[in-house]
């Protein structure tokens, strides 16, 4: 029986827990909050930003796949969220506002890299660089003694390079639900996609990751 077996192999949607991340949970604090911030309270925002921040590292990280990239994703969207906040109706919760425009900018940070990539793969002079070729910096969360299992079996940092294969579109519903625990309607409204798309994307990233995983789990 192999490690991955020992495991389960349909526990992909249960991700969450092996990556060590916080539950999605929702609160009418940003409601007010937000009020008090709209009549000039800046120390409001200074709250929401403590509050959503670790979070919102998180997912940038998750898709973009690196740590550096994530902590600036991460500051231009609470940027844009301050700058944009006449926009915000209130027809959705703030926090799942904000993880739109966080996994908005992740997105276009992502293309960019990949482009970069692209282009530096076709340069004469500039060396052939493979995605995996600089080591992964995980970012610094708690460890539960579940988590410190599951590092011992090497799986964490496996499980975040098999997300790193996927396209934006499918790394993006797996973060977001099994990761963070975000609603289908609150994905429709990040996504701007209806719900049997955010299922189908959510069920073909699952599946991709899984396969992965265990051919990951079979080398070691």
């Amino acid at each position: 029986m192999t490690k991955l077996s020992r495991l389960g192999t349909n526990t992909v949607a249960g991700m969450s827990n092996l990556m060590g991340d916080d539950r999605h949970t929702c609160t009418d604090e940003d409601s007010a909050l937000v009020t008090s911030w709209r009549r000039g309270d800046i120390s409001s925002f200074e709250t929401l930003v403590r509050k959503h921040q670790k979070r919102m590292l998180n997912i940038a990280f998750r898709i973009t796949g690196d740590y550096e990239d994530a902590c600036e994703v991460a500051q231009d969207a609470f940027v844009a969220a301050y700058k944009g906040i006449d926009s915000f109706r209130g027809t959705a919760l703030f926090s799942t506002w904000l993880t739109s425009i966080t996994v908005n900018i992740s997105r276009n940070r992502l293309q960019q890299v990949q482009t970069k990539r692209r282009n530096e793969a076709y340069s004469v002079d500039a060396p052939h660089a493979g995605e995996d070729c600089a080591p992964m910096r995980e970012f610094p969360c708690p460890a539960p003694s579940a988590l410190e299992q599951l590092e011992r079996l090497d799986l964490r940092e496996k499980l975040q390079t098999c997300i790193k294969t996927l396209v934006a579109e499918f790394r993006e519903a797996i973060v977001l639900r099994d990761m963070h625990d975000y609603s289908y309607d609150e994905m429709c409204v990040i996504l701007k996609v209806r719900q049997g798309t955010v299922k189908s994307r959510l069920f073909r990233a699952r599946e991709m990751v899984k396969d992965c995983l265990k051919r990951a789990v079979g080398e070691l």
